[in-house]
């Protein structure tokens, strides 16, 4: 089985690999880039919440409950999904976890990072994802630019880079090229673009803006319902 990774849209992705599936803030209902039912995805392993806004946690309790999947995400935010119907016994470590913390599941590691946005309880976060295989992925979460990126891209080769660059809410395309500079990711994908008509409609700025800043990071464009293998070369 080869990894890959699905965008469904938005904020929305699903890490497809040999030893875990991993769901990253499962956001299907109301989401006009999603070409996937809540009900129709691949059963996770892992459902990963960056923060508490509708469209980044949406469907993440409906999922949960239907699945029997595990539910990471940081202390406070747990506690709200439990509240509305996440098993307890599906929850990570019972309360979450913290910026700077790492769990395991199913051969993968998850840490979490810290984001600068903002959240209906907890705190916002990102997350670096290390499969069994050492590829590693890093999902920023709704965030702007902050100079911290650059010490997780020196703790962590990022493989790939999940990045934001619709702007109004996060980083825009010139931000999130520089964030792939900081980073010295080898690949960066951007995300959080044209869900909605306040967001940027391409990524013709984040994609000459990478050219620019980041020379040595390669575009990994992807579409809403997308699957691709991950790039390794």
């Amino acid at each position: 089985m080869t990894a890959s990774i699905t965008w469904h849209g938005h904020a929305t992705f699903q890490i497809t690999a040999p030893e875990c599936n991993i769901l990253i803030d499962p956001f299907f209902t109301g989401n006009p880039a999603a070409r996937t039912a809540a009900e129709d995805i691949e059963k996770p392993d892992l459902v990963l919440v960056t923060h508490l806004h509708s469209d980044h946690a949406g469907d993440a309790v409906g999922i949960c409950k239907r699945t029997g999947a595990a539910l990471g995400g940081i202390v406070g935010l747990v506690e709200v999904l439990q509240s509305r119907g996440v098993p307890a016994a599906q929850i990570i470590n019972g309360i979450g976890f913290n910026i700077g913390g790492t769990i395991h599941i199913r051969g993968a590691a998850i840490t979490m990072t810290e984001a600068f946005h903002t959240s209906e309880a907890g705190a916002p976060a990102g997350y670096i994802i290390r499969l069994a295989d050492g590829y590693t992925i890093y999902h920023a979460g709704d965030t702007g630019i902050f100079a911290g990126m650059a010490v997780w891209g020196e703790l962590f080769a990022v493989d790939l880079a999940l990045l934001p660059a619709g702007g109004l809410f996060t980083m825009d395309g010139r931000q999130a090229a520089r964030a792939a500079a900081l980073l010295k990711t080898r690949f960066a994908t951007p995300m959080h673009w044209g869900t909605f008509p306040v967001l940027a409609q391409d990524t013709a700025e984040f994609e000459s803006e990478l050219a620019a800043r980041a020379p040595g990071c390669r575009l990994f464009r992807m579409e809403p319902g997308q699957t691709a293998p991950l790039l390794r070369i």
